[in-house]
């Protein structure tokens, strides 16, 4: 998880807001001299949010993404533009990544995982690849005429929990500007978009979390109008026979990833952030930091299970 730092958000002209949306608390930060526009700013993104939350939840049976599964193997599903560019730019994001990246990882079989205190033992290797055998972004077919997204196969399923949230904070931060708010954050649950400079003037301060140590800060780095991302596997994680296994499942193999503990990204869009995070996970920390370091306004800082620290290129921490 990455947090801004603390902020004194009873100093004007600083106004904060938490709300738990799309199942994760939401903080919301906006500086301005009217207080009335910072509320009504982030009324507006609250309700963006939300908006957000019900064209992608798969909870609603009614959703254009439970429409979309649902109909996976018989018909093609006509979307709105939104959702229809959403999975295109996933799609763009798994080519990039080269299948690390995938929002059909809903097809896995969540029977193998529960990554808690009962899981004892991993599938074997046989077993964990019939489990993802249907976790494949090709198979997605989109047509631009139509506007319609079709699943191949029977069974599949597209989720967005990996670039989700990102969207939602990439959004929110638009709804934001467009009330008139110049600077501020918005941080959802460690997806973090910031944008102009803080109550001194300054870029925000953003802190990396301390992947050991809840609450605790690893390193801090500055930034303005950008966006921070974090996968870590200390939040929900197996030990079996004395090995820390990530939750994050390598969507070629069916198995967790290990030897890393957190991948934070730090580039200008937070939709892109989150996207990226899983996927430089799952890649491992040479092939991850290689692929960032070929991506222009890109950059990452990877704490692997021996706390040492990897980073792209032009990273500056304190």
């Amino acid at each position: 998880m990455v947090v801004a730092d603390k902020y004194n958000c009873a100093k004007s002209p600083m106004v904060c807001r938490t709300a738990k949306l799309m199942g994760n608390i939401f903080a919301f930060t906006a500086i301005s001299q009217d207080k009335k526009r910072s509320d009504a700013a982030i009324d507006a993104a609250i309700a963006e949010i939300a908006r957000i939350e019900r064209l992608l939840t798969t909870f609603n049976e009614e959703s254009q993404t439970a429409m979309i599964n649902k109909n996976a193997g018989i018909r093609p599903v006509k979307v709105d533009n939104e959702i229809f560019e959403l999975i295109a730019r996933s799609k763009r994001i798994s080519d990039l990544t080269q299948g690390a990246f995938d929002i059909t990882y809903g097809s896995v079989d969540r029977k193998l995982w529960n990554f808690d205190t009962r899981m004892t033992q991993l599938p074997d290797k046989e077993t964990a690849k019939r489990m993802v055998r249907l976790i494949n972004y090709r198979n997605i077919i989109l047509d631009e005429h139509e506007h319609t997204v079709f699943l191949k196969l029977p069974g599949m399923r597209i989720g967005f929990g990996g670039i989700g949230k990102g969207y939602a904070a990439e959004r929110a931060k638009a709804v934001m500007r467009s009330h008139g708010i110049e600077s501020g954050v918005v941080n959802a649950s460690g997806d973090v978009a910031v944008w102009g400079n803080d109550q001194d003037g300054k870029p925000w301060t953003i802190g990396v979390a301390d992947p050991d140590h809840a609450g605790a800060i690893f390193s801090r780095f500055q930034l303005t109008d950008g966006a921070v991302a974090t996968s870590g596997n200390y939040e929900k994680f197996a030990i079996i026979r004395g090995k820390k296994y990530s939750h994050t499942i390598n969507p070629k193999t069916g198995l967790p990833v290990t030897g890393i503990k957190s991948v934070t990204i730090i580039c200008a869009n937070a939709e892109l952030a989150d996207a990226m995070a899983t996927p430089v996970t799952i890649m491992g920390i040479n092939a991850g930091v290689d692929m960032v370091n070929q991506i222009k306004g890109m950059e990452c800082i990877i704490i692997d299970d021996k706390n040492r620290l990897h980073t792209s290129n032009n990273i500056h921490l304190k």
